[in-house]
């Protein structure tokens, strides 16, 4: 199964590709690592977005979007643009979209252990939580 981790931070779509195949993990390398929405956040923009985002799971084969949830009050809430960009990512056609929670992800690698280190994983720290959610997907299936 293909996954694409995403964690969604300001104007920006964090991803991060797992692919479990034989029972082996793979992280295929990725043209990009983060897709960001430009400044203007019109309506062509968010198309834009959302075609580059759907063009790059198509291009690589992807089953699966996998979205860490952001809590909408509170002090660590998620902003408005974020929502937006949560909201074109599941309205991509032809590929499931899940969002998973903190206590889900905090579950999943509690009785499934990361089998190394994020650091050997040669993915940039800015892409753990996006590493994170997809590794939780996975065992959570």
């Amino acid at each position: 199964m293909r996954i694409c981790g995403v964690d969604l931070t300001g104007s920006d779509a964090v991803i991060c590709l797992l692919f479990l195949e034989n029972k082996l993990f793979d992280l295929p390398d990725c043209r990009v690592r983060k897709l960001t929405l430009q400044k203007k956040h019109s309506r062509e923009d968010l198309q834009n977005f959302q075609f580059t985002f759907a063009k790059l799971m198509r291009d690589y084969k992807i089953d699966e979007i996998v979205i860490r949830e952001r809590m909408p009050t509170g002090k660590f809430a998620g902003g408005a643009i974020s929502f937006k960009l949560e909201s074109a990512i599941q309205l991509i056609s032809d590929i499931d979209v899940t969002i998973l929670s903190a206590t889900q992800i905090k579950s999943a690698l509690k009785e499934n252990p990361l089998p190394i280190p994020f650091e050997e994983t040669e993915l940039k720290v800015f892409q753990k939580q996006a590493f994170t959610a997809a590794y939780a997907s996975h065992m959570l299936k």
